[in-house]
């Protein structure tokens, strides 16, 4: 592949798995570290506390649960048993482990393999002594893999007891599933021992927190005998499929030559990197704008919000879409992908592959969006309950889609039951814009135009005053009446765009009034009429990167105070207020104080910007940026009140209970928008123009985006705010 872009500068305009590489994190057995995953686009691993381990090999449209496999024994002991630290150094392409023990060096790479169903770990062992040395290593190995016919409906993917047989070949375990139509086939690239457990299947079909029940297949052991010095070898395969014989030739190819497998997948993953940014290429309908800039921090972050957006691509065999991205990985919910966690990436989809955003766009509009929160590609159907935020998020995306790609003829597409017959996409924005109203109940006090949003579930899950008539989507509602206005504007019905101004214009006053004067947030209406304060940084957000221009600059001031003083960290932020009383309720860190989801910074950011605020976000840039050094964003980082950080970076949140956070979510496309449409301003009208004025010469004066596709036509933007057509 051609050599990475760099500018006369020095300075890097397109990353290599090595400019993406996490710090390097040092643990003992359980510490509060989230482990790894690793992707192929095909599927997915849990890369484990120790030198081997493996969970979650999952590989649609098999899947086996949180199943764990390939735990290490050294000498007949359990290697997490040893007391020994662990390092674990992450890439896309590989996870690197390392230890040493009794004299021992021990390294092992992980990857999945690139266009296998495969896991593969190269694993060597170096004699560090002054005597030669005879080593056993046992790898336990265990599977439930299942193929489902249904949406996988629920957080862990399904799992059931597998048969298991020794195979003739003799250096493999064969994993059934009771139909027959799931295999895991796990071995070594040597002849080894091989055998199934002597301990009897447990009466318990499924894992239990604090008891087990994955069940003991069978052990997988070789021999090394190594010299002073001397270093040996081995490779340890899964391979998955639908079918045995498949499953198996698909382990030979991988086994035949384990080192190759590692290679091809840094290969890869570089060449998925520069397809990112490069006009044309074969991997993506789209690509994103090359950024040239001497601020390190915005190179990492831009960088940071690419990758966790690609990192959730899905083109397993059998995906109704063909492709697709997943919302979290690698331990809930695969499959599926969330209305509101696509729309937070909504413009590095419209940008990078709109083609794929398109489809999936039409088969959400074709879906009934208040009934579900996402859906699954693995049959299309819907999952979830409905999430409040689903009409802000489908206007959101249609109108970045649109904006960026030129396709207006999207607009006056039908979409729905019979589709001939179905409302124009127009419409449908219309109705979303709209839909508020239907939510309005009666009220014992107040205006009574407010849109009542439910109850804890249909909001953010673990604040539970954050209930009802809150700022945040109602604030939204007057966008979604401007946005569609914008969009009726480009297909020439002003008459009916005047219409949605004028009750957009109506609406906002009543928005208004649930702020709390001198406070800096806002409270949640109730339906007996009363009023809560919440102090959370969702209305922060969505207020200001909404209907910042509407509010009073003794708002705006009052607003950027709050979120100083109550939320702000050095390196992260805290999504409640720890002077909310709500901050008793949860220990959940992706919407409490103990941490923040991964949009919630690059969305706050946003909105300082547009509060008027830049000398507040600029500088937080640079503590943001340290939190880049843990992989993709993760669903949720702590703030170091509550946990130390690591590396100077905000500590990803684990998926254990009861943080139950997994280690990485879609939404990082956030970090993107912040980037394009906030630090540099660009806005992309639906009347064709393309506009530029923010804050990037604070951070660089010369910094400049380039190949930024508007309709068809690229153009440079700079830091001053100048837009030249390229």
């Amino acid at each position: 592949m051609p050599a990475p872009t760099s500018t006369t500068s020095g300075t890097r305009t397109i990353p290599t798995v090595d400019d993406l590489a996490a710090d390097v994190i040092t643990h003992h057995y359980d510490d509060l570290i989230a482990p790894p995953g690793l992707t192929n686009f095909l599927g997915t691993t849990v890369v484990g506390h120790d030198l081997t381990s493996l969970s979650a090999v999952t590989f649609p449209p098999v899947s086996q649960g949180l199943a764990l496999t390939g735990t290490l024994f050294v000498d007949g002991r359990v290697f997490e048993s040893y007391g020994i630290p662990i390092a674990h150094a992450w890439r896309p392409d590989r996870v690197v482990r390392s230890a040493s023990v009794g004299g021992l060096d021990l390294e092992t790479v992980t990857v999945c393999v690139p266009g296998e169903t495969a896991v593969a770990i190269d694993v060597r062992v170096t004699n560090r002594g002054a005597e030669r040395r005879t080593v056993s290593l046992t790898m336990a190995a265990n599977a439930r893999v299942v193929q489902s016919g249904t949406a996988w409906g629920d957080a862990e993917s399904p799992s059931e007891r597998n048969e298991v047989t020794v195979d003739a070949a003799g250096n493999r375990l064969v994993f059934g599933s009771q139909a027959g139509t799931a295999w895991s086939i796990q071995g070594l690239d040597r002849q080894t021992g091989v055998r199934k457990s002597a301990v009897p299947p447990t009466p318990v079909d499924e894992f239990e927190v604090g008891i087990g029940g994955a069940g003991r297949g069978g052990e997988l052991e070789t021999t090394l005998d190594l010299a002073p010095g001397e270093t040996g070898r081995f490779g340890y395969v899964q391979a998955v499929g639908t079918d045995r014989a498949a499953a198996a030739a698909v382990f030979d190819r991988v086994a035949t030559d384990v080192p190759s497998a590692v290679l091809a997948a840094e290969t890869f993953w570089n060449g998925q990197l520069e397809a990112i940014f490069t006009p044309g290429n074969s991997e993506y309908s789209g690509h994103l704008p090359l950024l040239d800039t001497t601020s390190d921090a915005l190179r990492r972050l831009y960088w940071w919000g690419a990758l966790g957006v690609i990192w959730f691509r899905r083109e397993f065999a059998g995906n109704v879409h063909g492709r697709s991205y997943d919302t979290l990985m690698p331990n809930y919910w695969s499959t599926a992908t969330f209305i509101w966690d696509y729309s937070l990436s909504s413009v590095v989809h419209a940008l990078l592959d709109p083609v794929e955003m398109r489809r999936q766009l039409r088969h959400w509009i074709a879906s009934d969006i208040h009934t579900h929160f996402g859906t699954s590609s693995l049959t299309g159907e819907a999952i979830g309950r409905w999430y409040s935020v689903n009409d802000y998020a489908m206007t959101r995306m249609v109108d970045d889609y649109v904006r960026l790609s030129g396709d207006e003829g999207f607009l006056d597409e039908r979409v729905g039951a019979g589709d001939r017959s179905a409302a124009r996409v127009a419409d449908h924005v219309v109705e979303w814009s709209e839909a508020w109203k239907a939510l309005r109940g009666d009220r014992q006090a107040g205006s009574g135009r407010l849109a009542d949003y439910g109850e804890i579930d249909n909001l953010l899950e673990c604040v539970s005053s954050y209930t009802h008539e809150v700022a945040s989507l109602n604030a939204a509602n007057v966008w979604n009446l401007r946005t569609a206005a914008a969009i009726l504007d480009r297909l020439g019905d002003t008459e009916e765009a005047s219409r949605l101004r004028s009750e957009a214009d109506e609406l906002l006053p009543d928005v208004v009034s649930l702020y709390l004067d001198g406070t800096g947030h806002f409270a949640a209406g109730q339906p007996d009429g009363t009023r809560i304060p919440v102090k959370h940084c969702y209305d922060f957000n969505i207020v200001g990167t909404t209907i910042a221009a509407d509010l009073e600059p003794r708002v705006r001031q009052e607003m950027v105070r709050f979120f100083q003083h109550d939320l702000q960290t050095d390196n992260w932020m805290r999504a409640l207020s720890p002077w909310d009383p709500d901050a008793s309720f949860s220990v959940r860190p992706d919407h409490q104080w103990n941490g923040a989801y991964p949009a919630w910074p690059a969305d706050a950011a946003r909105s300082l910007i547009a509060l008027g605020a830049p000398d507040v976000a600029v500088p937080w840039l640079e503590g943001l940026a340290r939190t880049a050094n843990q992989g993709p964003p993760g669903q949720a980082h702590f703030v170091e009140e509550a946990l130390p950080g690591i590396n100077g970076g905000a500590r990803k949140a684990p998926p254990q209970l009861p943080y139950i956070n997994d280690w990485s979510c879609s939404s990082a496309g956030a970090w993107v928008q912040l980037v394009l449409e906030s630090v540099f301003g660009v806005r992309a009208g639906h009347d064709g123009t393309v506009t530029a004025g923010g804050c990037a010469a604070q951070l660089d004066p010369n910094a400049t985006l380039s190949g930024y596709r508007v309709a068809g036509r690229d153009y440079r933007i700079h830091a001053d705010g100048r837009v030249e057509a390229e």
